[in-house]
């Protein structure tokens, strides 16, 4: 493998230090280690002006979200901003609003946006549907608490990455479904896409150091309720039948990562439906480099493309409609 230089040195301390995959452990080892090694990666981060931790009325209950608002470089606060609903990753079984934290605070600065993390319900708890309805309910409370947020309902962008980017693939279908909320853009970082994909990367990275083929399964186990669950486009969205009518999308893969093949495929199906996508492919990184911007430059400059993306998309979409 040629992997990144940087990265080479990060996988020879994994070795050294015989880092156990996340799923020989038990489910709070599993959440716990996962959260320590993506702080430790993630670097220092960012201030913004304002974090504040609230609830929303999810589907069965209050669910907690993070509202990060921006330091503008000239002083002045728009009077609404532009929103990215963020959905952190962690196999829709690991994660929290902690997960997020740093590209929440990276995205927010960078992009001059009002940024909204949701802690969506984990898996296996809570398995399929439940995540993509809790995503769902986050972005239309979003879209009607609008004014009181200070946002701008006609320029809303939901992103993820890894299962945060499954999330926000599905929550797209349902808005275009519903009939809205209207969005702007989407945000897809090395998504699940396809609960059966059967791919050159998926067979391709075992590497017991890195997340591989068996952490996607394992994953997917935690999250279906059933096997046949996985065929639903909720779950699956390379499954849908109908890709078009979707907001545009940046989708980014990893070189060494199983999941690499279904999210280009899940992008050219996405072009194929007439919808405006850009993908880049970031070379020498596994899955997981996304959240590794303290470590790792290609995880600095992938944030950087993202942030890049939803400003223009932002600045090219009439304020208020």
């Amino acid at each position: 493998m040629a992997f990144d230089p940087q990265f080479q040195a990060l996988y020879q301390a994994r070795a050294a230090h015989d880092v156990r995959p996340l799923y020989t452990m038990t489910l709070d080892e599993a959440r716990a280690a996962d959260l320590a090694a993506i702080q430790a990666d993630a670097g220092t981060p960012e201030p913004v002006a304002e974090v504040v931790d609230r609830f929303f009325p999810g589907p069965q209950g209050p669910l907690p979200i993070r509202i990060y608002r921006p330091t503008p470089p000239d002083g002045q606060v728009p009077e609404q901003l532009p929103v990215l609903v963020y959905f952190f990753g962690g196999g829709w079984t690991l994660g929290s609003l902690d997960t997020g934290d740093a590209i929440c605070r990276s995205l927010t600065n960078a992009v001059g946006c009002l940024t909204v993390a949701v802690g969506y319900r984990l898996a296996p708890e809570h398995v399929f549907p439940a995540a993509v309805h809790d995503c769902f309910a986050a972005v239309r409370w979003i879209a009607d608490q609008a004014r009181e947020l200070g946002a701008d309902p006609a320029r809303i962008a939901v992103g993820g990455d890894s299962a945060g980017g499954n999330l926000s693939a599905a929550v797209t279908l349902l808005a275009r479904d519903a009939g809205g909320p209207a969005l702007v853009a989407q945000l897809l970082v090395y998504p699940n896409t396809d609960h059966l994909a059967d791919t050159a990367s998926r067979r391709e990275n075992s590497d017991p150091l890195l997340f591989n083929d068996k952490s996607v399964q394992w994953y997917w186990d935690n999250y279906l309720a059933t096997p046949e669950d996985g065929a639903n486009p909720l779950a699956s969205p390379l499954r849908a039948a109908d890709l078009s009518g979707l907001p545009p999308a940046l989708v980014v893969t990893a070189e060494y990562d199983p999941l690499r093949d279904e999210g280009e495929a899940y992008a050219q199906r996405l072009r194929d439906s007439g919808v405006a996508v850009r993908l880049t492919r970031y070379p020498g990184v596994p899955h997981g480099f996304f959240a590794m911007a303290g470590s790792l430059d290609a995880g600095r400059r992938a944030v950087q493309q993202a942030a890049g993306y939803l400003r223009d998309t932002f600045d090219n979409t009439d304020p208020r409609g």
